[in-house]
Parts: C-alpha cells; structure tokens; sequence
C-alpha cells in the first residue's frame, strides 16, 4: 500500500520471511547483518565472552576470518510505486 519496502533489521540475524503483501509493499523481517561470520554479531567471540562473564566493559573487537554479506533486492514499478519482487541475497566472502 503507503510503502513500497518495510525492511527491518535488528539481531543481525536474517528471517525468512520475504514477501510481498497484497497491496504491493515488500516486507522482511531482519534483512541480516554483513560480518564476520565466526562472530557475535560481528565482534570477536573472546571480547564478547569476556565481557558477558566478568560484567566487566571489555571494549569489543571486530571478529575476523570470513565474511558474510546479507541483503534484499526489491524491485520496484515505477509508475505504480508498488514492489513487484523481494529476493534474499546471502554470500560469503574470504
């Protein structure tokens, strides 16, 4: 309808639930984060665990090692506004 996209992200972590609603609004959930894939949402897994079991404020680090990347596609029809398609895309890069 008003929209042509609601995209959310949030957990860092991807839904599958993409889908066009009736009235031609694209909608997913959490489109996913793009890390490192060996991580807690993105930091390294050690400063993270130290940080979690002393409640002491280790300062994070960015994890490291291969990488995912998460996106969305929508396209989208120029005269009308409304989406015609949403498509998930997921890679891993070294």
């Amino acid at each position: 309808g008003r929209v042509s996209a609601v995209l959310g992200t949030h957990t860092h972590v991807g839904t599958i639930d993409a889908q066009l609603l009736p009235q031609g609004t694209a909608y997913v959930t959490d489109i996913g984060m793009t890390g490192p894939i060996n991580s807690v949402i993105g930091d390294d897994t050690e400063s993270v665990l130290q940080r979690f079991l002393t409640a002491i404020p280790y300062r994070l680090s960015v994890g490291k090692g291969k990488v995912m990347f998460n996106a969305i596609l929508v396209r989208i029809d120029d005269d009308s506004g409304r989406a015609i398609s949403i498509d998930r895309i997921y890679r891993e890069v070294e």
